[in-house]
């Protein structure tokens, strides 16, 4: 290895990663597979793809090109060099709006290209559900298609010419035409007519083999058609010359509502003939309770076109109006489109959950058979799943015949596998059975090309591996598929993983308890690699920062993975390259709610913090900011929030603080409030009030930063006639105090001092024996309060989220934390559910700002937006995460990215506010970074609706 790593960093120009970090990120794709490569290189430009296959070919080594990494059928992963095309060769070079062309590399994000063809009313046709992230070249090399294919047909159908390079270092430029072709191709074509024709069959979604039939005379000796859907065994893509397609100006959604799974399968068929632009299809089991769908068990998505939204609207009336239908529904608002379209895209994420929470894997995740006989292939297919003892939920191209499903295999024993196995080769004869294709979108890879005889006939396969012979006659590109392939049941990522559970701090409940089925649900689709977040989401705020797999979702998911696996990562929770990538992991918890799997990286980097600093010491960080509650409370008691205000504000002892702290030189240490909220509290005048009461938390930033939201939420609260209190303290008081309450409702009201705490800077930095401890201490405190029935307001979004969703999980057998999870409430919550009748002054005024991550991932803003909208306050909220998330941006080392984080939606959309715009921000962290980024004042939705009331 040593020799090869020596050879390609003198020959090319990009990067040569063989480390272990490199290699761990691209042991797997989509797929149920994993092979670790011996390295990664990121070529700059068609030249160093050259030195790649040179040095490979004289030392033996394999070579795999891999777009996004997104494959299902493992043929993005490989144990040779793996060649990494999204880094360097991912541009746009030309695009022809006269032509209709455009002129792409391989790397190059399929959503780019879209997005610079729109203005010219173009786009390009095949669209998979993974379109933000996945390549052009990986979408060549699986012939990949997507929901619009009735339209515009596969990849192969929107290639007009390509460049590669062979394993033996030629350049060729394909089209149509024996021009191109390498030498040989057409003497095997030729002298093989009969086979092209006949052995083939016509559907329209037949990915599986090679397309050797393109090669026919009649069919104008495609040859780059024919290399669209050789999964990189042919040659390596280097250009292509693609052709685009008018985009419709408006776009009306028939969402076509039927008593089952199979009527809809049986009706699609019929609907292709009034020229829809989409026929997905999707049954229950797939779709959340709140989508809103029309009533039924399965439905349709049929999209039409038009040049107004009206003509469109009315060709989806037409179909409407055609279909038997059980219910229906036309959506034509872009947004209310973009929803639905949403739900079939995460299909891919969410249907690797059971609804019983079991896990569900590829491995036939898109068969295809003719339009017209999916009913009754689905009904086989059910079948066959009951015959085997397994679940599967169908979803996907009913138009086309083709489904995508994930079945609940048990690929972690040899008996599951064994069943796996089976279950494969006999839906393998069902398919071809119905006249279809073993793959019909996402390729044959390792998951099916051992089964391709079935379909085809060993005459056939033997032609494929003629054919490969051809091209690539040493063998050097990416080995084992579709011709010679591994067996279908080799290379399993499961296999790998402990058998026996491992001890961890977190409960994990959506996860019975095991980590490793935690880690186990990334299972690769990538929708944390996207270059934007659009709309509300978050996810993942570090890869739009850096570009880099290592700091995406998937990326440290897969780290873990091979922590776990202990193969390449073999210093377990001491690694320091799972370390390194999960530094940069804000802890937003974006993906617990945007991963369509909703894997949870915040709780598993802390959860690796505890136990890689375990009887360690940790960076100063940890203990300047993970226990700053500490500090904080003593500086109130010590009366030196004036003193240290002071000293902060001299530079050169302000740098040695931060220095000593583990603070970025940047970042200016906020002030300290000369009162607290507590200390407020007390001295208020004090207010009787027969409403309801409500138990106000004075989290650490409320009550030492910034006291004046807690004044405001007090303010507003009780404006709204609630009666607020303050959790109660060591010592209670004695007696009754005569209000006609409860005694425990009376203790609350008079309660002299809080110190409960969620203890979110602990979970944060990793120390979770430290946190548990500040937890069981909060319990006890609290347990008069639960003793009532009053909710638990709390105005700090982070310390809701770590109250509903890591205190129970932190103490998974303390009933107390389960309970008081469940009374945890926002501001706008509270107002919502406790002072129904109550509405707030009108502010009218228009907003700006950005809707904090955690309560996006964990809480949610559907109440804030209605109180918003009952006080006038107009406008979005943007998405994404501020960067400073806590104590992530104040860390030595984090700044840049930090801001960049900020850049990405916030600092763009304040600076963008109509003028007059509140700038609300309900975090801490999001106010202290448009103060110290853009010297704007954000303020909490209490305050500006305690300004309201005059």
């Amino acid at each position: 290895m040593n020799g090869l790593e020596a050879a390609l960093r003198g020959a090319v120009r990009g990067e040569v990663g063989f480390d272990v970090t490199s290699r761990a990120l691209t042991t797997m794709d989509a797929s149920n597979f994993r092979r670790v490569p011996l390295g990664v290189v990121a070529p700059r430009d068609a030249d160093d793809v050259a030195a790649v296959l040179e040095v490979c070919r004289a030392q033996g080594v394999p070579v795999v090109a891999r777009g996004g990494g997104t494959s299902i059928a493992g043929q993005a992963t490989g144990t040779g060099v793996v060649l990494d095309f999204t880094r360097h060769m991912n541009g746009l070079l030309d695009l022809d709006p006269g032509t209709r062309t455009a002129v792409v590399q391989p790397g190059l994000v399929l959503d780019r290209l879209q997005e610079a063809a729109a203005p010219h009313g173009l786009r390009f046709g095949p669209d998979p559900s993974t379109h933000s992230r996945c390549t052009l070249g990986g979408m060549i090399g699986n012939n990949s298609c997507g929901s619009h294919s009735v339209a515009w047909g596969t990849t192969a159908d929107s290639v007009r010419e390509l460049t590669v390079l062979t394993a033996r270092g030629r350049r060729l430029r394909l089209g149509q035409g024996w021009a191109g072709a390498p030498d040989g191709l057409r003497e095997l074509a030729e002298g093989d007519l009969a086979r092209l024709r006949t052995g083939f069959p016509e559907l329209p979604r037949r990915i599986s083999g090679y397309a050797l039939d393109a090669l026919l005379p009649e069919k104008g000796a495609d040859v780059a058609r024919s290399f669209c859907g050789s999964e990189g065994t042919l040659g390596v893509l280097t250009e292509a010359v693609v052709r685009l397609v008018e985009a419709p100006r408006a776009r009306a959604l028939a969402v076509l509502a039927y008593a089952d799974e199979s009527a809809a399968a049986e009706a699609a068929a019929g609907l292709l003939p009034l020229g829809p632009l989409t026929v997905e299809g999707m049954a229950a089991d797939l779709v959340p309770a709140t989508a809103g769908l029309p009533r039924g068990g399965a439905w349709l998505f049929v999209e039409t076109g038009g040049r107004t939204e009206a003509e469109a609207r009315a060709r989806a009336e037409t179909i409407v109006r055609a279909a038997d239908v059980v219910d229906s529904r036309v959506v034509t608002d872009p947004a209310g489109q973009r929803a639905l379209w949403r739900i079939r895209e995460d299909a891919s994420g969410t249907a690797t959950r059971m609804p019983d929470g079991s896990e569900a894997w590829p491995g036939w995740e898109d068969c295809a058979v003719p339009p017209a006989r999916l009913g009754a292939y689905l009904r086989d297919f059910r079948g066959l799943l009951a015959a085997h003892g397994l679940r599967g939920t169908p979803y996907g191209h009913f138009g086309d015949g083709c489904i995508h499903v994930r079945i609940d295999f048990d690929l972690l024993t040899q008996a599951g596998v064994a069943r796996f196995r089976r279950f494969s080769e006999e839906l393998a004869e069902l398919v071809v059975a119905h006249g279809g294709s073993l793959s019909g979108e996402h390729g044959d890879g390792q998951a099916r090309a051992e089964l391709l005889p079935r379909m085809y006939g060993p005459e056939t396969v033997a032609l494929f591996e003629r054919a490969k012979a051809v091209w690539d006659p040493d063998d050097l590109l990416n080995p084992g598929m579709l011709v010679r392939p591994a067996p279908l049941d080799a290379n399993l990522r499961f296999s790998v993983l402990p058998r026996g559970p491992v001890d961890v701090e977190f409960g994990y409940p959506a996860d019975g308890g095991d980590f490793s089925a935690a880690v186990r649900r990334c299972v690769g689709v990538a929708k944390c690699r996207t270059a934007s977040a659009p709309g509300p989401s978050v996810m993942c705020p570090s890869f739009r920062a850096t570009g880099e797999e290592e700091h995406s979702t998937r990326g440290r998911a897969r780290l873990l993975h091979e922590m776990l696996a202990g193969e390449l990562v073999t210093d377990g929770w001491r690694s320091t390259e799972v370390r390194d990538a999960l530094d940069l992991c804000l802890s937003c918890k974006g993906c617990r709610s945007d991963c369509p799997v909703e894997v949870d990286m915040a709780t598993y980097k802390a959860e690796f913090l505890h136990h890689h600093y375990a009887g360690r010491r940790r960076p100063a960080a940890h203990y300047a900011m993970g226990w700053l509650p500490v500090w904080l409370r003593w500086a109130d008691r010590t009366g030196t929030a004036a003193l240290v205000n002071a000293l902060a504000s001299v530079r050169p002892v302000a740098a040695v603080a931060k220095r000593a702290g583990g603070i970025a030189a940047e970042r200016a240490i906020p002030r300290l409030a000369g009162q607290t909220f507590s200390r407020w509290w007390r001295r208020r005048a004090r207010t009787r009030g027969a409403g309801e009461l409500v138990v106000l938390w004075p989290d650490t930033f409320t009550e030492h930063l910034s006291p004046s939201v807690g004044r405001a939420a007090v303010r507003v609260l009780e404006a709204a006639g609630l009666r607020v209190a303050l959790p109660p303290t060591l010592r209670m008081p004695r007696g009754r105090v005569g209000d006609g309450g409860s005694r425990t409702a009376a203790a609350l009201l008079t309660a002299r001092r809080a110190r409960v705490c969620c203890g979110l800077t602990y979970v944060s930095t990793g120390q979770l024996d430290r946190a548990r401890a500040v937890m069981r201490r909060t319990l006890d405190l609290m347990a008069p309060v639960l003793e009532t029935s009053a909710p638990v307001v709390v105005l700090e979004p982070s310390c809701a989220a770590t109250l509903r969703t890591d205190l129970p999980e932190l103490l998974p057998d303390d009933p107390r934390a389960a309970a008081l999870a469940g009374r945890v409430l926002t501001f706008a919550e509270t107002l919502e559910r406790h002072a129904p009748g109550w509405t707030p002054a009108a502010v009218d005024r228009p907003v700006t700002g950005q809707t904090h991550c955690h309560q996006h991932a964990v809480l949610g803003d559907t109440a804030d937006r209605r109180l918003r909208a009952a006080a006038g306050l107009t406008g979005e909220l943007s998405g994404g995460c501020c960067g400073l998330a806590g104590n992530f941006g104040f860390e030595k080392g984090h700044f840049e990215v930090s801001a960049a984080c900020a850049e990405d939606q916030l600092l763009p959309a304040v600076r963008e506010a109509p003028e007059g715009a509140v700038v609300l921000a309900d975090g801490f962290s999001c106010r202290t970074q448009l103060e110290q980024l853009a010297g704007v004042r954000g303020r909490h939705l209490a305050e500006v609706l305690a300004e309201g009331l005059g």
